[in-house]
């Protein structure tokens, strides 16, 4: 008998860089800086900075662009108005797409990156920070990435990255020296953009998840990546929140109660009725109340929270094999309205 060997990968071979995806993207948030009231910055070594949110205003506008940049120019991303199938009783929502999804999704879009500097080495006071976006597939320090068989195959000649982080400060510099050293980068080649969670461009990117978590919730659940071909999904945009807890709660919130997500597979009935049934997060023990109170409740550890939660609220899965849809869980607008409307 022959001895048997693993499987290739099966993102292995794929010629899509992320990071060259994304240069018109970029491009475009750095040339209409003021229109979409975000700050662009350089350090004495060449990096550049894109403040959307922390001593400037930022965007809706700005935070669309910047979900497709964490997607590594492989997604879209749109405002949609209430109205026909998005009158659910919150006017602003957005469509997230990709034919990508895997790459765009966990290549790129995932905050899996770990960032961390002590007391000492920021200069007073600690940082951490989860990276997203494109130049984690040129770093691939994270587990994933041995998974998917996936590095971003830009070449030398062309080579750029660029990184999101959801912090109220810049990094300090131990953390971008360690960015460009992993990344294999050059300081002129290196874009830092800070988006906060409790600004209008930090809340619309992470919004824009929607569809992300469902592939990572997929990933959780041992499903094979390499069926899902394609996904659109959408989530209520809400207002930020007054401050950072409030701001994760509305936009977990907006996802867990609120995300529609529609996934097709190339997989039999089984696997993709399976994965409908699975997905979404009412499943959880946790499901029902506002995510801020689910997380001060874990006395604010993430761990002690049901995993099972982090997951959109409806799922659609669909097959090629078969032609046949499966669908599971439901919108809560409800619960959002409670927590995000005022008493007139």
């Amino acid at each position: 008998m022959s001895e048997s060997t693993a499987p290739t990968p099966a993102f292995s071979a794929s010629p899509i860089s992320v990071n060259a995806g994304v240069l018109p993207l970029l491009r475009r948030l750095v040339v209409e800086a003021d229109r979409l009231r975000v700050a662009v910055t350089r350090d004495t070594s060449g990096v550049t900075f894109v403040d959307a949110g922390i001593t400037v205003p930022g965007s809706i506008e700005a935070g669309v662009l910047i979900g497709e940049i964490c997607m590594g120019g492989l997604g879209k991303v749109k405002l949609a108005a209430q109205g026909g199938p998005f009158d659910q009783g919150w006017p602003t929502w957005l469509e997230v797409s990709s034919s990508q999804p895997v790459l765009a999704c966990l290549a790129s879009q995932y905050a899996g990156w770990s960032l961390a500097a002590s007391k000492e080495e920021a200069g007073g006071k600690k940082f951490f920070s989860l990276g997203s976006g494109p130049a984690r597939a040129l770093a691939a320090k994270e587990a994933l990435f041995a998974e998917l068989g996936y590095r971003d195959p830009i070449t030398a000649d062309a080579r750029s990255g660029v990184l999101v982080l959801e912090v109220d400060r810049v990094p300090p510099p131990v953390v971008v020296e360690k960015i460009l050293r992993d990344c294999g980068l050059q300081p002129t080649q290196l874009t830092l953009i800070m988006t906060p969670t409790k600004s209008l461009a930090g809340t619309t990117q992470v919004v824009a998840r929607v569809l992300e978590v469902a592939l990572h919730k997929a990933h959780e659940l041992h499903f094979a990546l390499e069926q899902i071909v394609d996904g659109v999904a959408s989530a209520p945009l809400p207002s930020p929140g007054a401050d950072g807890l409030d701001a994760m709660g509305r936009t977990n919130d907006a996802i867990l109660y609120g995300g529609r997500v529609h996934l097709t597979v190339d997989a039999d009935d089984e696997a993709a009725r399976g994965l409908a049934k699975a997905l979404p997060s009412l499943n959880s023990r946790d499901y029902g109340r506002g995510f801020a109170d689910i997380f001060k409740a874990a006395e604010y550890d993430f761990y002690k929270i049901d995993g099972v939660l982090f997951a959109p609220a409806e799922v659609w899965v669909s097959s090629l094999k078969s032609g046949r849809t499966w669908h599971a869980g439901r919108l809560n607008l409800e619960l959002l309205r409670g927590q995000w409307l005022g008493e007139a």
